[in-house]
């Protein structure tokens, strides 16, 4: 498989060290549009955007684990955001791509692609201008939202980018799909 485009993406120096400093200190999000919502995920979880390339789909996974793409010659699953949440898949267009996200649980480091409608921007956000995850009416699990950023008078949606791309809980749904999978066979049988 081969990736036309690349674009690394770091946060701007210095804004680590000044985000540990004060909790009204602005950090940076990257912002991307799914489903015409916008959300929002902490730059240093992200790792670089690729355009939307060839994704080889692995048998019975859930449905949204799009596939994996080999990234530089290493194996990234990819995740379709739209379904996680419940959706319907992502339609490839022309802006579709795949934002690279690097999770740290433990002493495990992995690369997990995420398939979003269009990248917007990369924003700073104060602490002052985010407010707690409602309680009700968004249309994914509270537990996905770190909060709620207020930029120019409305709202993005931080996602808690660990609970949505949790490696335990992917492979217990992938297991649990697996399982089910291999009942409804023994019970053709």
């Amino acid at each position: 498989m081969t990736q036309t485009a690349s674009v690394p993406v770091k946060a701007k120096p210095g804004a680590v060290a000044a985000a540990a400093t004060a909790d009204d200190s602005p950090q940076q999000y990257l912002t991307f549009l799914l489903n015409g919502e916008m959300f929002a995920v902490a730059i240093l979880n992200v790792k670089e955007i690729i355009e939307y390339g060839t994704v080889t789909e692995i048998p019975m996974m859930p449905g949204f684990i799009r596939g994996v793409i080999n990234l530089r010659g290493s194996v990234v699953p990819v995740i379709d955001l739209s379904c996680r949440f419940g959706g319907k898949p992502t339609e490839v267009a022309r802006r579709t791509c795949i934002v690279i996200i690097e999770l740290n649980e433990g002493d495990t480091r992995q690369d997990i692609g995420v398939v979003v409608d269009a990248v917007s921007e990369v924003l700073e956000i104060p602490g002052s201008e985010i407010e707690p995850a409602p309680a009700f009416g968004a249309r994914i699990r509270t537990d996905f939202i770190a909060g709620m950023g207020k930029v120019d008078g409305k709202f993005v949606i931080l996602l808690n980018i660990g609970r949505v791309l949790s490696i335990e809980e992917i492979a217990a749904l992938s297991n649990m799909s697996q399982r089910s999978e291999g009942a409804a066979e023994a019970d053709l049988r």
